[in-house]
């Protein structure tokens, strides 16, 4: 019998089998984000802000200590690059 059939014993499944395992992606990675969206979410469930925390709430908020973060961190600069030449 030989092993160069159709039906042997080869290495190729064509496509049958176990899906290979991927990689895990992050909420943050997800938004584009470098704020931890599970992090707040984890807080806000903890907080007792709310009886019920929707999915979009830690990332809109995430999104937004983002962008405040960024913004005094600009205008911190500013002010540090103004006081060389004053």
């Amino acid at each position: 019998m030989s092993s160069t059939g159709g039906t042997g014993g080869g290495s190729t499944k064509g496509g049958r089998g176990k899906p290979k395992a991927s990689k895990s992606v992050s909420r943050s990675q997800k938004a584009g984000l470098q704020f931890p969206v599970g992090r707040i979410a984890r807080f806000l469930k903890a907080g007792k802000y709310a009886e019920r925390v929707g999915a979009g709430a830690p990332v809109y908020l995430s999104a937004v200590l983002e962008y405040l973060a960024a913004e005094g961190s600009k205008w911190g600069g500013f002010v540090c690059f103004n006081w060389v030449w004053l």
